[in-house]
């Protein structure tokens, strides 16, 4: 049993925990939507707006449910954010409410992204948008809610690495997990944001193995940070 005079107080240890196992639910649902639901109809795995515009005019229920995973991944990422910040704003202040707010922006974000879903949703399964438009007219405004997807899940994950640069600065500062996992945080987040920022402006950093290096370095990052705080809670500083 831990001596209670030394030991983190039980309020930083359960946050610590929920946001750890918050960080691994978004995970989770991301990847288990992408490889479900978001299949054929998700303009972030597929080049092809006409095609992803095409089958989206097919997939209402995919579209609704896709929109409601969205729901659930913003849900989860408030938690983080605010559970993030009640655990280091006692270590900067200033650092951790700049990415605290940065971070609710990514948040907000997912939230669009669900909005365009619905409304491609709508389009595709409201019979007064056939006797509205056209096909190609509907395919056009199908084709605007995939791009606008596009768009608000990139800036997303740009605000998200960037606050989570922040985050990750204040552990490897305070020492409430180990430096090996604040510090490769760091590197991986920054790396994150400055890839998707660069490709916009240099072709060859949008080619699939930066983009690989790039996804999978976050990836081991948020699991490595989410896995800690959900086992290990975080240390006394």
């Amino acid at each position: 049993m831990k001596d209670v005079s030394t030991a983190v107080p039980l309020k930083l240890e359960t946050i610590a925990h929920i946001v750890g196992w918050s960080l691994l639910g978004t995970i989770l649902v991301g990847v288990l939507g992408a490889l479900t639901v978001g299949q054929g109809i998700d303009i972030n795995l597929s080049a092809d707006v006409i095609v992803t515009a095409q089958n989206m005019l097919e997939a209402e229920t995919q579209l609704r449910a896709k929109a409601y995973i969205a729901l659930l991944v913003f849900a989860l990422q408030v938690v983080i954010s605010a559970g993030l910040f009640m655990l280091l704003r006692s270590i900067g202040q200033l650092l951790a409410a700049w990415s605290l707010i940065v971070s609710l922006g990514a948040a907000l974000l997912v939230l669009m992204s669900a909005v365009f879903n619905l409304n491609a949703a709508e389009l595709a399964g409201d019979i007064a948008y056939a006797e509205l438009a056209d096909e190609e007219l509907r395919l056009l405004l199908t084709g605007l809610q995939a791009t606008s997807d596009y768009t608000s899940f990139h800036l997303g994950l740009i605000l998200s690495s960037i606050s989570m640069v922040g985050f990750a600065y204040l552990f490897l500062r305070s020492g409430m997990i180990p430096k090996l996992i604040a510090g490769w945080g760091i590197f991986a987040f920054s790396f994150m944001a400055a890839a998707v920022v660069a490709r916009d402006f240099i072709p060859i950093i949008g080619h699939s193995t930066v983009t690989a290096s790039f996804m999978i370095s976050n990836l081991i990052a948020l699991v490595a940070m989410g896995s800690y705080l959900a086992i290990k809670g975080v240390r006394s500083v």
